[in-house]
């Protein structure tokens, strides 16, 4: 073959893929999942909701059929390194996607995901005025004609669920009602047409007359049926790390790498403990940083305080370019995401050019809790973590993140994102910025005392997404209970009680969100081998902007690109 016909068949090669995978997110992706279209800022999805049928389960998994095999046959060879990648990411979301569809099957196990998805599919119509109250509303009640017949078709597919499961959708329920009683007419107040607010009502009362049947039905019929298993297994977990993460590292080793990072982060948290009170267990110091937290009611003005100093910070000390000067909003968590999410950056999809605020939501306690247990869970928003926290969630880590995405070099960078890049970059934005130096006097902190308090609260941070990490693993194989997994996150991730039974909660329908840590590991022993690389002309900032505007790939696929090598991620 000579030259200009190879060249000519590259191109060609790269024309199918970038044919073959705008077909996939137009024809599968995006039509299967509507929601997700709203979210990413294709508003044509607006009008449709999520078809949980059997048979429509089956039709997309056809399709996902039909691209992967289309896929497969673009030759890997024949691209250029970012489309080859994003070959494979393509064809991996696919095959997590079908696995998920058939394999693990929420749709068939889990009550949750019906109630919340139309909670979700209200929500993401009202938060961004991307176009004018009547034209979302108009699409809002499009959304909610088809709401009753997904909560019956959930009768149908629901079988044997776990009864963890159907407890958490049992505890969501009211707070979904609630929400489309109240917040959702609230949301559209400004809305113009009368005719079209009268029908409103109508179809937001049928879908709250079909929410409270559904809980009565759950209550009733499914939970004294609710004997199922969470748990998918450790083939099955593992397929799901490799597709989803590009991680193909034996669940035994990935555990030693996990107990390894959790007695690390034990040892410095007792060490800082020691420094901070020679005569108390860290334990001891544990309860002492647990009361140091603001009251619930001022909550959202502590997370709001902390956004100048890291800014400033993030500036002088030449951490990573932040693209805008525009900040977040912070907000409750939305009703349907309390029972497993403390706090959460919700920010707009890639493609919306309008309503393009970011918010950053967190969870206040439940009002029906009681003073112990309001005090118990504020443990958790103590001085160090909400710093912590705001460093996870806005600056630098996911806030930032997406406004570099915006500029991402591929569709598919933008659409697909892999979560050992998305949460591993945030967690690790939290060691990373104390090693820097901040959270010092004078720089986070008022003086030495506060300073340590605020190291705790970073590992604090640390050990829960260590104890995720664990528990993920061994809960899904068989190691360990949905009880164990409470204990653990209390006695090894120094959690409170409140937050152990959360995140356990969490574990169980989320097996892989071991991502925290595996990321964040990823992403140091990355800039560790870039440093021994580069020596001196190594710019941690100039490491940080090219890492950020690589999109959301497994950070294998960052490393080939940053490093030039297929060398092990950890």
């Amino acid at each position: 073959m000579t030259l200009s016909a190879a060249a000519s068949s590259d191109k060609t090669a790269q024309q199918q893929f970038q044919q073959a995978s705008d077909e996939y997110f137009d024809q599968v992706y995006f039509p299967f999942q509507p929601t997700a279209g709203t979210v990413a800022g294709y508003h044509q999805y607006d009008p449709k909701l999520e078809d949980l049928r059997a048979s429509s389960v089956d039709a997309e998994v056809a399709q996902l059929d039909r691209f992967e095999k289309r896929i497969s046959a673009i030759p890997a060879a024949s691209l250029d390194q970012t489309t080859r990648a994003d070959r494979e990411i393509v064809l991996n979301q696919i095959r997590s996607r079908k696995l998920t569809l058939h394999t693990i099957r929420p749709w068939s196990k889990n009550a949750d995901e019906y109630s919340s998805l139309c909670a979700n599919a209200a929500f993401t119509l009202m938060e961004r005025k991307f176009a004018p109250a009547d034209d979302r509303l108009r699409s809002l009640i499009a959304r909610e004609k088809q709401m009753p017949t997904l909560l019956r078709e959930a009768r149908t597919n629901v079988q044997n669920p776990p009864r963890i499961f159907t407890e958490i959708a049992i505890e969501q329920l009211p707070g979904i009602i609630e929400f489309f009683r109240h917040d959702v007419p609230l949301a559209f107040e400004d809305a113009q047409d009368p005719s079209l607010k009268s029908y409103f009502s109508k179809t937001n009362e049928a879908t709250i007359a079909e929410l409270n049947s559904y809980l009565s039905w759950i209550k009733s019929d499914l939970l004294p049926r609710s004997n199922g298993d969470f748990r998918i297994g450790a083939e099955t977990f593992s397929k799901k790390l490799a597709y989803d993460e590009m991680v193909d590292i034996p669940l035994p080793k990935l555990l030693e790498i996990g107990y390894a990072d959790l007695h690390r982060n034990q040892k410095h948290f007792a060490e800082v403990a020691k420094e901070l009170e020679p005569n108390k267990t860290p334990r001891e110091v544990l309860e002492e940083l647990g009361h140091q937290h603001t009251a619930p009611d001022q909550l959202l003005n502590a997370f709001r305080a902390t956004f100048s100093s890291l800014l400033d910070f993030i500036r002088s000390h030449h951490i990573v370019t932040i693209p805008s000067d525009v900040p977040p909003e912070l907000e409750e968590t939305p009703p349907f995401m309390r029972a497993t999410t403390q706090a959460s950056m919700d920010s707009p999809g890639p493609f919306e050019t309008k309503a393009t605020t970011s918010y950053f939501n967190v969870t206040l306690p439940d009002p029906s809790m009681t003073p112990a247990q309001i005090d118990g869970y504020m443990h958790s928003y103590n001085v160090g973590t909400v710093i912590s926290t705001s460093v996870h969630e806005a600056y630098p880590g996911h806030y930032v993140q997406y406004l570099y995405s915006l500029k991402a070099p591929t569709r598919v960078r933008k659409t697909l994102q892999a979560n050992t890049n998305v949460e591993g970059w945030a967690h690790y934005t939290e060691q990373m910025m104390l090693d820097n130096g901040y959270g010092q006097p004078g720089a986070g902190a008022k003086d030495e005392r506060e300073a340590k308090f605020l190291r705790l609260g970073q590992l604090q941070d640390a050990l829960l997404r260590n104890a995720r990490y664990i528990v993920g693993i061994q809960m899904h194989t068989g190691k360990m209970t949905y009880d164990q997994a409470v204990e653990f996150f209390h006695s090894e991730g120094y959690q409170p009680k409140e937050t152990a039974t959360v995140e356990a909660k969490r574990g169980a329908g989320d097996p892989t969100y071991l991502y925290y840590t595996l990321g964040k590991l990823e992403i140091m022993k990355l800039r560790a081998d870039l440093m021994k690389k580069q020596g001196t002309s190594f710019s941690l900032q100039r490491f940080h902007d090219e890492f950020l505007s690589q999109g959301f790939p497994p950070i294998k696929v960052i490393r080939e690109a940053m490093l030039g090598d297929d060398s092990p991620t950890l």
